[in-house]
């Protein structure tokens, strides 16, 4: 008897298609974890660079010296004129990272996996993690025909890149919020930017290359595009007293209520509750207003499926925290792979290190194919 092929379910879902020691999702209990620590509780406790370096080493500072991102940040000039090149012809910051990453990795020849060092590896993984906000900073200073700045190496990745992209110097609270959010989304199991980063290193590409690969999962709005999409929400909502007939309007449409809802969560989403608070700290009308919007929108979405607990996932306070900090609209899904950058680049190490390629199969489910006729 012919060998029964194994059917995976759609999306994958469900499916363990590899081990990893980076860190997992638990999402019945409202839990994930970065390594064997709580990421939540990093985020609340730990700088963006203390993670970096749990994820690239395998322990947190100062058991291992803390990774600085702040030498590696600076663009080579001919890097730069080419970003700001593309950001006069292009409005989108992910498609001129995707040219600043590829032209820096080629630049400094920083070529295919296979033919790098473990040394070599792990400069990769610093250098162009480092560079994504300096990129994207650029980018949108240009767009908005501004001067861009250099990075300031002595501030903290989360501080310099609000810097840099805002023009002032962020006060300390503004500074430590968006470096909660980062901390918080620099990894997140096996969803699909991180699964694509896998993929594509499986083959031995260079290390920019996965991560462009990353970025491009990251752009569809599915995945990462919702934190824009949840401040524009809450401003047509305006107040917490028309929520509830918004709501009950867009589901009767069929709409999909963005920064509600998850693929994984039944549990809170801990990184909301982490984001709520730095919001809280950060304090406004426009956190008074979310907070009450929040709570009409989860009373309608309970009795809209009263069997099926929804929650508000991380885009919702994410969102609130990033307009706080003064980040343009445009830049919020961008400021996702800030982080997210870091995760991806540990994945594509230990990727590498299994030494295999992902090749699944696929099944044909079309006419059946003529044997043996002439085409």
């Amino acid at each position: 008897m012919a060998e029964q092929p194994l059917i995976a379910p759609p999306g994958l879902k469900g499916l363990t298609v590899a081990d990893t020691v980076l860190g997992g999702v638990r999402g019945q209990e409202g839990f994930f974890h970065y390594r064997e620590h709580d990421a939540a509780e990093l985020a609340r406790t730990r700088s963006l660079e203390d993670v970096w370096t749990l994820q690239l080493r395998g322990a947190l500072p100062p058991a291992e010296p803390a990774v600085d991102g702040g030498a590696r940040r600076e663009l080579p000039p001919v890097v730069g004129e080419l970003v700001d090149l593309t950001a006069a012809r292009v409005a989108d910051p992910m498609a001129t990272l995707r040219v600043g990453l590829l032209a820096l990795a080629d630049l400094e020849g920083r070529g295919s996996l296979l033919d790098r060092t473990a040394d070599e590896i792990d400069d990769d993984a610093r250098r162009l993690a480092a560079v994504v906000p300096t990129i994207l900073a650029r980018h949108h200073r240009r767009r908005a025909g501004e001067a861009p700045l250099d990075p300031d190496p002595f501030l903290g990745h989360a501080a310099d890149y609000l810097r840099m992209a805002t023009g002032t110097t962020p006060g300390v609270d503004e500074a430590r919020a968006v470096e909660q959010y980062l901390v918080a989304t620099v990894d997140h199991g096996f969803n699909a930017s991180t699964f694509t980063a896998r993929v594509v290193a499986s083959t031995g590409a260079d290390m920019a290359g996965a991560l462009v690969a990353a970025v491009g999962a990251l752009t569809g709005p599915l995945h990462g595009g919702a934190p824009s999409r949840c401040i524009s929400m809450i401003d047509e909502i305006a107040t917490p007293d028309r929520a509830a007939d918004w709501v009950r309007a867009r589901l009767a449409a069929g709409d999909k209520i963005m920064g509600f809802g998850h693929a994984v969560y039944r549990a809170e989403d801990p990184r909301g509750v982490v984001l709520r608070q730095a919001a809280e700290r950060l304090g406004g009308d426009l956190v008074d207003r979310a907070a009450g919007i929040e709570r009409e929108i989860l009373a309608v979405l309970a009795d809209w499926k009263p069997g099926q607990r929804i929650v508000t996932n991380v885009e919702f306070w994410a969102a609130v925290v990033l307009e706080l900090a003064g980040l343009p609209r445009a830049m919020f899904t961008p400021t996702f792979s800030v982080s997210r950058s870091i995760g991806w680049t540990a994945h594509i190490i230990e990727q590498h290190g299994v030494g295999k390629i992902v090749r699944p199969s696929a099944r044909y489910v079309g006419p059946a194919p003529l044997v043996g006729v002439a085409s």
